[in-house]
Parts: structure tokens; C-alpha cells; sequence
């Protein structure tokens, strides 16, 4: 969302009714995003307030004034990650997009049981990294930052993760094609 550079700029130098009226205007996309994250009403009212009081307390590192929204929402990234890391959850997704993404050559060939099934089977950052990079189309930066690894870490996973679906989605092609 683009938003009037002086009221992001009177927010950096410390205006509290200017960075209230910044997160007005992100309201609902806060909302949706952490409700998208989380799954849960409550929750993501928690992330989203976590997410305002981080970003009130550091909006004064803010560099680039027209990144306000990109800076506001990677802070409710990390916000909701942590939250489902304490949980010990993976990030939702919804198959029929991830599907989409993984292999459209394919898409035709695998139903989405089959797919969550051997998503089931990675372990959860591989799971974490590949729902990121797929369906919530971070760069790998970004999952670097919101999962709190370096950057090869992220592309060894994503790399490795890959592989097992590839395996594990023609393996189960396999099983059943001899069944029918």
C-alpha cells in the first residue's frame, strides 16, 4: 500500500498519531496476512499487536520511508513464525495453490492428497522453507530473515525439500498407477 510519504516520515521522527494513522490504513491486510499465518482469531490479533509495538519501538531505524508497508509486514512475518514455532506448527498453505506452483507440468498428475501427504513426510523446515517460498512467494532473503538462517541454509533446504517431493510424489504416481 503506498502511503504519503510525510506521514511516514513524521512517524520516524517520533509523531505517535502519524504511526497510528500508518497502521490504520494496514489494518485489514495485518489481519488477513497473520489470520493467513496463524489460523486462529486470536492469534493473530496477538502477532498483529506484537507487530505494532516492535514497529512503534523501532520505526526510528526505518531508512527508506516508501518500504514503510514491506518493513511493517516482514516484522508480522517473524511475529507469526515465532508464534508457530512455539506452537511447534509448520506455515499453512493451501494445496491446490502450492500444487500450482511446484510443477506445472505435473499439476495434472497429482492430487493435492498426494502432495500433502509427502509434505507430511519433510521435516518441518524443509516443510517451512517450501510453503514460504511457494505459496507465500517470499525470496530467499526473506525466508532467511523469518526463519532466522543463512541464506544457503535456506536454498539447501529448498534444494533438498524438492528432491524428497520429487521422489516421494513419483513414488506414490507409481503406486498408484499399479493399483488402477
Amino acid at each position: 500500500m503506498k502511503h504519503d510519504l510525510d506521514t511516514v516520515k513524521r512517524a520516524i521522527n517520533g509523531d505517535a498519531e502519524a504511526f497510528e494513522e500508518l497502521l490504520f490504513k494496514e489494518e485489514k491486510m495485518l489481519y488477513y496476512k497473520a489470520l493467513s499465518y496463524v489460523g486462529q482469531k486470536e492469534e493473530a490479533l496477538d502477532a498483529i499487536q506484537e507487530t505494532a509495538c516492535k514497529a512503534f519501538l523501532a520505526i526510528g531505524q526505518l531508512r527508506n520511508p516508501e518500504y514503510f508497508s514491506t518493513w511493517l509486514f516482514r516484522i508480522l512475518i517473524r511475529e507469526c513464525y515465532r508464534l508457530l514455532r512455539e506452537r511447534d506448527q509448520i506455515i499453512p498453505y493451501e494445496e491446490s495453490e502450492l500444487l500450482r506452483k511446484l510443477d506445472r507440468k505435473q499439476v495434472e498428475e497429482i492430487d493435492s492428497f498426494h502432495l500433502s501427504e509427502a509434505l507430511s513426510r519433510l521435516n518441518s523446515s524443509y516443510q517451512t522453507a517450501i510453503i514460504l517460498f511457494y505459496y507465500h512467494d517470499l525470496s530467499i532473503q526473506d525466508i532467511s530473515e523469518v526463519m532466522e538462517t543463512p541464506v544457503g541454509t535456506v536454498k539447501t533446504h529448498l534444494r533438498r525439500a524438492k528432491k524428497k517431493l520429487k521422489s516421494e510424489l513419483e513414488r506414490s504416481y507409481q503406486l498408484n498407477e499399479k493399483v488402477t
